[in-house]
């Protein structure tokens, strides 16, 4: 079920892959955060796995574990949380690309 995307990246230096990562967490929790109040969300586990260069593999993985009062299915919300990640991780690759020469 992976989906590609071929972006033309340059070489990524490892604080360009740390913005991309950070890119992608920042959007998981916040995307969580938007739909609970933190006293419902009891852990949040946001893992981003970037391996290869050319070409490039990202993989997000979210857990939740949320309040049993939580008006949620806590899977279905990190799924979706993890879809915003992968979004925001390809804006930021694409942003990158445009700032190096690459093709989009």
């Amino acid at each position: 079920m992976a989906d590609e995307v071929v972006i033309g990246l340059p070489e990524l230096t490892d604080e360009q892959l740390l913005e991309v990562i950070r890119a992608g967490e920042r959007a998981a929790r916040d995307h969580v955060f938007s739909k609970l109040p933190p006293k419902k969300v009891y852990d949040v586990g946001i893992c981003i796995q970037v391996e290869g260069t050319k070409p490039l593999t990202v993989t997000v993985d979210v857990e939740l574990r949320v309040a049993s009062s939580a008006k949620v299915n806590p899977d279905e919300l990190a799924r979706e949380a993890a879809k915003k990640a992968m979004e925001a991780i390809e804006a930021k690759l694409r942003e990158l690309a445009l700032e190096g020469g690459g093709g989009a």
